[in-house]
């Protein structure tokens, strides 16, 4: 069976979970993302321990957890102070080689990825249901669909290196093409699915930049954390697609770049979710 078979087969049922889940909302929606989360951060901290940045055992989880549920939890900010205060007197007490390490590699660890899927989560809960279940799959599909065309429009007319030391493969003409992919993947978020919102595609176009710019930056963020650990995959879960952290790479910069565009519109009266 090819690779890409493989990925196909994968990826369809997964991507009915995720719009499943994704259009119940609420705790459904959110706990399936920090379930997620937990296993980004643990293949992080794995590849970053094969790389020799070892990693706080215990902190990433903490960190994570604390900054997806920051917006949903009473005291966030107070809890948040405390957490700080414990990890920087354990790690002042750490007499490993490996503790000045730890302090920067668990606070990124903990940091980066959870950040990237709460913007995922704050999305979900703009504006009604609908809208929310719109935004979420819009952004989705622009990232799926910028990777796939990426893929195909690098294997077909791919000349010029994007980022030869970090990732071979990967060609300017490839990235270009991503920005075809996140606008058909707008556009069938925008017109196929049956649901009204504000957002129309004039409106929506920068997104088709900000996805099809910040979704490889994740990417390449990714690959060159393996390569230093010199490992393919972040995990062997899936067949084809590696781990979580290989299939929302590109989710982790991208989701943030689109809220911040979503509340800019918002904030500016562009539109009234």
């Amino acid at each position: 069976m090819s690779e890409l078979l493989k990925r196909v087969l994968f990826a369809v049922p997964a991507a009915t979970l995720f719009l499943y889940l994704t259009w119940l909302g609420d705790w459904y929606f959110k706990g399936f993302i920090i379930f997620i989360g937990f296993f980004i951060l643990q293949e992080m901290m794995r590849i970053l321990a094969s790389s020799g940045q070892f990693t706080d055992q215990y902190f990433p989880y903490t960190i994570g957890l604390w900054i997806m549920l920051y917006p949903f939890i009473p005291y966030a900010f107070e809890i948040g102070l405390g957490i700080l205060l414990l990890f920087v007197a354990i790690q002042t007490f750490d007499r490993t080689q490996e503790s000045i390490t730890k302090l920067s590699t668990s606070f990124f660890t903990g940091i980066y990825a959870p950040v990237g899927l709460l913007c995922l989560m704050l999305i979900r809960d703009i504006g009604s249901n609908e809208t929310g279940f719109v935004l979420t799959v819009a952004t989705m599909l622009m990232i799926w669909g910028g990777d796939i065309f990426a893929y195909f429009g690098g294997k077909s007319f791919g000349k010029n290196k994007l980022a030869p030391d970090i990732s071979p493969n990967k060609t300017w003409e490839g990235f270009f093409s991503g920005y075809l992919g996140c606008f058909a993947g707008l556009a069938l978020a925008l017109y196929a699915i049956p649901l009204e919102t504000d957002l129309t595609l004039e409106l929506a176009l920068p997104l088709i930049l900000l996805v099809g710019t910040f979704g490889p930056v994740g990417d390449l963020i990714e690959s060159k954390i393996k390569r230093k650990a010199g490992v393919k995959d972040s995990a062997n879960l899936f067949p084809g697609h590696g781990g979580f952290f290989d299939r929302f790479d590109a989710l982790l910069l991208a989701a943030p770049a689109v809220y911040i565009y979503i509340k800019l519109i918002q904030d500016f009266g562009y539109v009234t979710f």
